[in-house]
């Protein structure tokens, strides 16, 4: 379940743009013009604006961070906070800035910095409008020092109009239904066809800030220590069932007291639910098929004493379980492998559960990775469903008569969800699909201020 990378894999910085990155002048800028302080709004404008360009250009934005921390090696944590909240933020914004934008040009902008700079700006103004005349100031700076001659006027005459016509643009944009929404139309008409009852409130709750939960390492530490070791650190939380946690105000994770001991995790609240759907119990072989970045194969170790093969297809991603489960005290046999290829990686000993988090759209998680919606296309629920389909065949062979399997995604669209299981039970006669404690053989979670997405279905099979 958890997102697939959305895009061409990246194998560049955001941008090449020397000024983008360090704030000195560019070749092509002002020679007298001095760098931008670090500490400056202009400079996180610059950055949000370099992160936004690189989606724009359809790569996926946690490549885009890894280069931009790289390049800015020393923005203070004020800064640095400041322009990943509006990277984060005019993404969410999917369509708002589009519609303004074409308003307010003649023609659309090829200089990708610029056209980021711009949607950065917009978004930063109808948020913090107290600080309207601000945010264009430092706007029009960031972008004398990162374009060629012209675009500086450009930039202030764009973002001057947008200002005088303010209230038009803004009551235009609840016209359009990309921007009023904040979702490709494509992804609005695929929910409001699903779901023409609560269509709406779904596409709203997809534009929230995602919440943070943490899992309680139940072999190192009881929930009530942990909710006091967290509140006496002055975090403001509260239990979720009894081993999980939601913080008020989230952190980096490395912050927090117990994290790099092992007692607690960050995840998903809706992704916690994978363990205990799962009926695992002591002394079983589970095969975590899809298993990075290890979250859901360490709770499964810490829920039961079982034998998890934990497998994925990027070795790099393989390491980032090793590593979770390092951090955690925990063991299993970690492969690198593709789960559609048996014979790679299985000895023929069937297993007791199977765990089935398969790559999907991830459109439950948008909230938390909103480049997802400027780079996924109705074709791609289409391509994702396709190769559910092949994993689930594939594993299926690998799982003892008796025996589980739980399918998951992240996604809230039925052809990855419904429709995949259940035309895979009509596949394969010896499929018996298991209600959960409701009656109901299948769990779909919609975005809620408590947890993401989610979609369960437990599959039995029969002898």
């Amino acid at each position: 379940m958890r997102p697939s990378r959305p895009g061409t894999r990246p194998s560049t910085s955001p941008s090449r743009n020397t000024a983008a990155r360090t704030g000195r002048p560019s070749q092509t800028a002002t020679p007298e013009l001095s760098p931008l302080p670090v500490d400056s709004l202009a400079m996180a404008l610059t950055v949000a604006g370099d992160a936004v360009g690189y989606v724009r250009n359809g790569h996926a934005l946690n490549d885009g961070l890894t280069a931009l921390w790289r390049h800015y090696p020393d923005l203070p944590p004020a800064t640095r906070g400041a322009a990943q909240d509006m990277i984060y933020g005019t993404l969410r914004d999917y369509g708002r800035g589009e519609f303004m934008l074409s308003r307010l040009l003649q023609q659309p902008l090829t200089e990708p910095t610029i056209d980021g700079l711009l949607r950065v700006a917009l978004h930063r103004l109808e948020v913090r409008a107290d600080t309207a005349h601000t945010v264009v100031d430092q706007a029009v700076e960031a972008s004398a020092r990162i374009a060629r001659g012209g675009l500086k006027g450009l930039v202030n005459g764009v973002l001057r109009n947008a200002l005088r016509q303010w209230d038009s643009l803004i009551a235009a944009c609840e016209g359009s239904e990309e921007a009023s929404l904040r979702h490709p139309q494509w992804w609005i008409d695929k929910v409001r066809k699903a779901a023409p009852e609560t269509w709406q409130s779904q596409l709203a709750a997809a534009n929230t800030h995602p919440p943070m939960s943490l899992r309680i390492n139940r072999r190192k530490i009881t929930t009530a220590a942990a909710l006091d070791l967290l509140k006496a650190d002055g975090h403001d939380v509260r239990a979720l069932g009894d081993y999980a946690v939601h913080i008020t105000r989230p952190v980096p994770v490395a912050s927090l007291p117990g994290f790099a001991d092992g007692l607690l995790s960050v995840q998903d609240w809706g992704a916690q639910q994978a363990a205990m759907l799962l009926d695992l119990h002591d002394g079983q072989r589970v095969l975590d098929a899809c298993a990075a970045p290890g979250g859901k194969a360490a709770h499964m170790l810490e829920f039961a004493d079982v034998a998890v093969t934990a497998l994925d297809a990027d070795p790099a991603r393989t390491r980032r379980v090793e590593e979770q489960l390092a951090r955690l005290g925990l063991s299993a046999s970690v492969k690198t492998a593709n789960c559609r290829q048996s014979e790679t990686w299985w000895d023929g000993q069937p297993f007791d559960r199977i765990l089935a988090d398969v790559p999907c759209s991830a459109s439950g998680v948008a909230r938390r990775h909103p480049d997802i919606k400027w780079l996924r296309t109705s074709a791609d629920v289409a391509r994702f469903a396709t190769q559910q389909a092949e994993i689930l065949d594939a594993l299926w062979p690998t799982l003892a008569v008796g025996g589980k399997m739980l399918y998951v995604t992240c996604s809230i669209f039925a052809e990855e969800n419904s429709l995949q299981v259940s035309r895979f039970a009509a596949r394969h006669p010896d499929c018996r699909r298991v209600a959960f404690g409701d009656g109901v053989p299948e769990a779909h979670w919609l975005p809620g201020p408590e947890h993401d997405g989610f979609y369960f279905a437990l599959l039995e099979k029969l002898g």
